[in-house]
């Protein structure tokens, strides 16, 4: 019955993904006529002077003119110093042109943190940019958005009466996130439709799905033989809940095995490179880590669990709202040659991320470095490319059919 496994049971060590916060002293001195004294560069103290080359005169003077001459054409409240600070580097942030580098400002460092804590409200759906426009990159399963029938590659062109055109990704979150009960519009454009359409949701506490092998969701053991595991996002849990799932293949005699990532916007790395490790040898690459030109990659590697041998027969799903750790797993199970991908290209979001404290209460994600596959691809350079491409058109969902789902069926049992 379990002819593909190489041994049943593996120690499974649980790694849970850290978001560095390092600190590090930057700011600016003000003196009491609210002229730049000094500052400290973000370099730690001894960095009293800018980089070699730069001129941060023009910066100095705008600050002098803004304090000596700005009038407020309305009786709203004048920025603090400390506000016009934060402003500083913001537009600094801002002028990377990367919508994945953001400065947090006190109120919004907080709600970045609840976002990792996995406790907020909202609406339940990844949002980012795609050549320019704020795009869904799926909403979150059982979510207010998914409910109200926001769709993966959705285009969102306003937030109730705001235009998102100059919107940061991070700017349109803040606008879609409130209280329970409470409502927000989304004006969209969407790929098959004549004109924009709107459609509003009632905002609620978000309760992120993992993982499922429930048969009421399409999931587990079909009657033609094909197991089923659906993953919804790389949480700080999945990793276990992906362990008791393949015990459920395992368990099920099946030998052919269906990953169904479309609509998983990632997650944690760790989640990721652990649930590779399962298919692959001990030191295969799953992803690297690439810092840019002239600086050493970090290869994060298989740990080997590596329980399957190769009459395991395996499809993972993809579609335009699979991203990030979702495109890791993807790209390294294709190109190690474990898995077939089925379905649409991914989305290609292919960035790492630091959390950075730049005080006790403001911090910035800066992108520091690209994913690329096993092979070099970068994921950001237009996502994955299925190995049997299917669309799935509105036609397909309203109807309740699931062409991805059966091709990928059909073509692991002729194997």
């Amino acid at each position: 019955m379990f002819s593909f496994l190489r041994y049943k049971t593996t120690l499974l060590v649980i790694a849970m993904l850290v978001v560095v916060a390092t600190s590090f002293v930057s700011g600016v001195y003000l003196g009491s006529d609210g002229s730049v004294e000094s500052y400290i560069a973000p370099f730690g103290e001894d960095s009293a002077l800018p980089p070699e080359g730069v001129d941060l005169s023009p910066l100095w003077r705008a600050w002098n003119v803004i304090n000596e001459k700005y009038v407020s054409a309305t009786t709203t409240t004048l920025a603090t110093d400390e506000e016009k600070v934060w402003g500083m580097i913001e537009g600094l942030a801002n002028s990377l042109g990367d919508p994945y580098t953001v400065f947090f400002p006190p109120q919004d460092a907080e709600i970045f943190a609840a976002d990792i804590s996995g406790n907020f409200q909202g609406v339940g759906m990844e949002i980012g940019k795609r050549d320019g426009m704020l795009t869904v990159v799926a909403p979150l399963k059982g979510t207010p958005a998914y409910n109200a029938g926001i769709k993966t590659g959705d285009q969102i062109i306003k937030i109730d009466e705001k235009e998102t055109a100059s919107l940061a990704v991070d700017e349109a979150v803040k606008l879609i996130r409130g209280e329970q009960g409470t409502e927000v519009s989304f004006t969209i454009v969407r790929e098959g439709e004549d004109e924009p359409i709107t459609i509003s949701v009632t905002r609620d506490v978000i309760q992120i799905p993992t993982i499922s092998t429930d048969k009421e969701d399409g999931a587990g053991l079909r009657d033609d033989g094909v197991f089923v595991i659906q993953l919804f996002n790389f949480s700080a849990i999945s990793q276990n809940l992906f362990r008791d799932a393949l015990r459920q293949f395992v368990e099920s005699g099946s030998d052919t095995l269906i990953l169904d990532l479309r609509g998983n916007p990632g997650g944690y790395l760790e989640a990721s490179v652990d649930m590779a490790s399962w298919f692959l040898p001990t030191g295969k690459v799953v992803v690297e880590e690439n810092f840019g030109e002239g600086k050493k990659s970090n290869f994060h590697r298989s740990r080997g669990y590596d329980v399957f041998n190769e009459n395991l027969k395996m499809a993972i799903l993809v579609n335009q709202g699979s991203a990030s750790a979702s495109e890791i797993l993807a790209g390294a199970l294709q190109e190690h040659g474990v898995a077939v991908l089925v379905g649409e290209r991914t989305f290609g979001k292919g960035s790492v991320q630091e959390l950075v404290e730049i005080t006790k209460d403001t911090a910035l994600k800066v992108t520091i470095a690209r994913w690329l596959t096993p092979k070099g691809t970068s994921i950001s350079d237009g996502g994955l490319k299925p190995d049997i491409e299917v669309e799935m058109t509105p036609e397909d969902v309203e109807a309740g059919r699931d062409p991805q789902m059966e091709r990928a069926a059909d073509y692991l049992k002729s194997l």
